[in-house]
């Protein structure tokens, strides 16, 4: 019994050193103060550009968000979500009235109908020869001309004749894009009631989903025609909205070689945007980007593909882009490169070569630009406010959830209109341990970062079967 006991003992001295330890704000390098909205239970935060300066992991894994307590918060981490704008335009149309036998098949027997060659409509007229039983409106021939191509047409607007007070009819929309071939898309009952006070009650409108469509028929079901003093459209339009950047410059120092400028790079900036920053006017200078890997490194994705050389051991120069950067003048303007797309980036250090053709001098060295768009945090409110963002420790293992966890049961449209939290400005905590920022820190998963612990509590498992 007594071995068995002293097992057990062994075992828990060893659970606990597998425990981490629990997390606190002091554990972390730098923080920011949240000033979260009042009442809301989600919400949402774009991190600040300081969070990628500062952190330590480049999976950002050391990122936390505490109460005011000092108690973790749950949050979910990801790219922010696709937004757009619906702006709402209206189109006068023309209007073309239809008038003669009552519409039958078609709605068009014995009609002429008169376009441009741009497909402005011209005229709508009886066709010669034809005999109409009445000179009645029959129905109505609508223009909404040529429309952009982002445009659709959500709802018609009916305006009636003056001092028409009492109306009621049921109307038939259909559309078309050539005048042969039409769809009807809806109907609907137009009414204006007035009473003795001069008040009107109305329902002028036909609305349906958003499509595009240049022509319009209207034609009357119940109720007698009316033309109508103007329709109107109503087009929406979708337009996207672009999510926020963040950027940050950065200052080279000479590298090995003499055409060579090595740029020290936070490791959590993940960038998909880089531009030089050129010193002097009227410079083109082709240059090659790239960084600095190991012999074992095993690619993701490349920018651009070709055979690489690399030596048995050690490090080797890695191209990732080929291009010419250029600041010009120009009739008293300059003319300067932009900021080229890629593939998102992680490194510790850039690397840019250029010939020995173009060589820079020391004092001439342009600053590298990179951009990137900052994920979007999305947390739980509990606890006390207020809270802060937490970030700079190598050791800390990543803790964000999936956001099925953080806000179970929201909608897309729900989550696009969480309140938005700001931060304060960035504060050290002069208590916690420096960040020792590295590649494979940041790749760590919560499994490894108690590994070192686990090999303790192993031993004392093998020994309690065997004495068990």
């Amino acid at each position: 019994m007594k071995p068995i006991l002293i097992c057990c003992s062994l075992l828990l001295a060893g659970a606990a050193l597998a425990a981490p330890g629990q997390d606190r704000p002091h554990d972390y390098r730098w923080s920011m103060p949240i000033q979260s909205p009042a009442g809301a239970g989600i919400v949402q935060l774009s991190l600040p550009r300081e969070v990628y300066l500062h952190a330590s992991s480049a999976s950002l894994a050391d990122l936390r968000l505490f109460d005011a307590d000092g108690k973790r918060l749950a949050y979910a981490i990801g790219a922010p979500p696709a937004q757009s704008a619906t702006q709402r335009t209206n189109i006068p149309a023309r209007i073309f009235p239809v008038t003669g036998t009552p519409a039958t098949g078609d709605g068009l027997q014995g009609i002429d109908i008169r376009t441009a060659d741009d497909g402005r409509l011209l005229s709508v007229s009886t066709r010669a020869g034809t005999a109409a039983a009445t000179t009645a409106l029959q129905a109505l021939i609508l223009d909404l001309g040529k429309q952009a191509q982002d445009k659709r047409i959500a709802a018609l607007r009916f305006t009636p004749p003056a001092r028409t007070d009492n109306y009621s009819a049921q109307v038939l929309l259909e559309v078309s894009d050539d005048l042969k071939q039409w769809d009807a898309i809806g109907t609907t009952t137009l009414n204006w009631l007035s009473n003795s006070d001069t008040q009107t009650l109305a329902n002028d409108s036909i609305a349906f989903a958003p499509r595009a469509f240049r022509y319009a028929r209207l034609s009357w079901q119940a109720g007698e025609p009316l033309a109508f003093a103007a329709i109107t459209a109503q087009a929406v339009s979708e337009t996207d909205i672009a999510a926020p950047r963040a950027s940050v410059v950065l200052q080279g120092l000479p590298g090995k070689q003499a055409n060579e400028w090595r740029y020290a790079t936070p490791l959590a900036i993940p960038a998909d945007s880089i531009a030089l920053q050129l010193t002097q006017t009227n410079t083109v200078l082709p240059v090659t980007l790239g960084v600095y890997r190991q012999n074992s490194y095993v690619p993701r994705h490349r920018l651009h593909l070709r055979q690489q050389a690399r030596p048995a051991q050690g490090a080797y120069f890695d191209p990732l882009l080929s291009t010419t950067f250029y600041r010009i003048g120009l009739d008293g303007k300059e003319r300067i490169s932009g900021d080229l797309a890629m593939p998102v980036t992680q490194t510790g250090e850039w690397v840019l070569q250029t010939s020995t053709e173009h060589p820079l001098a020391d004092g001439n060295a342009p600053a590298l630009r990179l951009g990137w768009t900052p994920a979007t945090v999305v947390f739980l409110a509990s606890g006390k406010p207020p809270y802060q963002l937490a970030f700079g420790n190598s050791n800390a293992a990543a803790v964000a959830q999936p956001l099925s966890q953080v806000a179970p049961g929201f909608k897309a449209e729900e989550l696009l209109a969480l309140k938005t939290a700001s931060t304060g400005p960035l504060q050290t905590n002069a208590g916690a341990e420096a960040p020792r920022a590295s590649a494979r820190t940041g790749r760590r998963g919560a499994w490894p970062h108690c590994g070192r612990h686990c090999c303790w509590a192993w031993p004392y498992w093998a020994f309690l079967r065997g004495a068990c």
